[in-house]
């Protein structure tokens, strides 16, 4: 990967990208709430269950079918794709949280004013609505970031918000927060590698308590976060 490729990378996985990431939770919040999760280790324990069970057999493996269509130009392709993301968000504020990040990034492309992202621009703009992984996979492969790279460092942008939300949630200090992440960036290289291989007819979404705890976060009284 030459420098210019690394730094576009490191900004799409910046914290400071503007796209809200850090307003959501995807249901851990309410977990907290629920006592499922109470201390560093039990929020190692979702946040890795959902990344080797959840995240890194469909969102992940998706990100890198998204970036072949992106390659290719095959917008039937990425609208596909872009649609069966969307079809899996299993409540309200999944769907809400991904449209809205895509939305969001969608917008950051036009405000860049980069004259070689405007064919990007051109082919999100007939899809009417944009799930974050979609635009995301776009930008990559116009920044010609590398799959392995863009796949695992994706990755571990979801897992630092993950964390990030815990320790506010739990709350959790600086130390755990750093050994959970330690922790899960082992874990994201052969789950990276793992996706750049799995064929679609492999990919599983299947986690009921991460839809349960979403569905039940939308009702929750009080609360830090937007999911």
């Amino acid at each position: 990967m030459d420098n210019f490729a690394l730094t576009r990378l490191l900004q799409l996985t910046s914290p400071a990208l503007p796209v809200g990431a850090y307003t959501y939770s995807q249901g851990l919040e309410w977990a907290v709430h629920a006592g499922a999760i109470s201390d560093e280790a039990s929020a190692g324990h979702w946040i890795g269950d959902l990344l080797d069970l959840g995240i890194g057999r469909f969102e992940a493996p998706l990100l890198v079918a998204l970036m072949g269509a992106w390659a290719a130009s095959d917008g039937a392709e990425i609208a596909r794709l872009n649609a069966d993301f969307l079809a899996s968000r299993e409540s309200a504020e999944l769907h809400a949280e991904t449209v809205q990040m895509g939305y969001s990034l969608r917008r950051l492309l036009g405000e860049l004013r980069d004259p070689t992202l405007d064919i990007l621009l051109e082919r999100l703009t007939p899809i009417a609505e944009l799930a974050f992984p979609s635009v995301w996979a776009g930008l990559a492969v116009a920044s010609k970031i590398e799959p392995s790279a863009a796949v695992a460092a994706y990755l571990w942008s979801w897992a630092e918000n993950q964390v990030m939300a815990a320790l506010k949630s739990v709350p959790l200090g600086q130390a755990a927060g750093q050994r959970l992440l330690a922790d899960l960036g082992r874990r994201i290289v052969p789950v990276a590698e793992a996706a750049l291989q799995l064929p679609e007819t492999a990919w599983a979404n299947f986690m009921p308590a991460f839809a349960i705890a979403s569905a039940c976060h939308e009702t929750q009284y009080s609360r830090l976060f937007r999911s």
